[in-house]
């Protein structure tokens, strides 16, 4: 193991230790209908589901501190996706780019299980995120020239263009604009490394979106007129892409 890997590896839990309660508390106040308030106590019993309440339901069980009935995302996901993101970072994303990724992760932890849950991104989360990762990539071009960052911005932009015009043009059969946002990070992240990996992140995910609806619909869990959120598969295929990243 190189002195570098060392460095990243050691004590690799420990920051997801301290993140997981905000991530799962920023999965439970989204999953709401779209134009609803924040979730901030316990449909069944009102007691308060947020920092200023019982742990409960910021805990890795999920449980309301007054019912004790389930709040939020299911038990133990939230962590579960945490360590998966850490993980993939330390162990493959070059060190100048691991703050921006780090940045997008933590956003995409929640949004993997607020789409999942309400067929949402939210703006909230999406342009944060995409936000954070233009900015954490433009100080790492800072020793080397900005010709990776012009590229991260323009594959964030296009990409989300792209998904924006399929909404316009074909409506609910479209990308939502909710895809388009996210794809903003996403795609930004992937052009840092070349246009081929923004592809592949892409291919990856409507692979996997593909083979989920398939496999749903041979188990008679959706119909052929249903809609998957496609936010977790193009999380999905952006990691993937990154796995493959030359010298990770």
């Amino acid at each position: 193991m190189t002195p570098d890997a060392r460095v990243r590896t050691a004590p690799s839990w420990l920051p997801a230790v301290f993140l997981t309660p905000l991530l799962r508390w920023l999965a439970l106040c989204h999953s709401v209908p779209p134009g609803s308030q924040w979730r901030r106590s316990c449909p069944t019993c009102e007691a308060p589901a947020g920092f200023g309440g019982p742990p409960g339901a910021l805990l890795p069980l999920g449980r309301c501190g007054g019912c004790r009935g389930r709040v939020g995302p299911p038990a133990f996901t939230v962590e579960v996706l945490t360590l998966l993101a850490l993980a993939a970072g330390l162990l493959v994303v070059p060190l100048p780019v691991l703050p921006g990724y780090a940045w997008w992760a933590a956003f995409a932890v929640p949004l993997v299980l607020v789409d999942l849950a309400v067929h949402r991104l939210p703006d909230r989360l999406t342009l944060p995120a995409a936000a954070g990762v233009v900015l954490l990539l433009g100080v790492a071009a800072v020793p080397a020239g900005f010709d990776r960052w012009w590229r991260a911005v323009l594959a964030g932009l296009a990409v989300a263009l792209f998904f924006a015009s399929t909404t316009v043009v074909l409506g609910r059969r479209g990308f939502g604009l909710g895809d388009a946002k996210l794809a903003l990070s996403c795609a930004a992240l992937l052009g840092w490394f070349g246009w081929g990996y923004v592809l592949l992140g892409l291919m990856a995910g409507l692979v996997a979106s593909a083979l989920v609806s398939i496999a749903l619909l041979i188990a008679g869990r959706v119909r052929w007129s249903s809609k998957l959120p496609f936010g977790p598969f193009l999380i999905a295929g952006t990691v993937v892409a990154l796995l493959v990243v030359p010298g990770s």
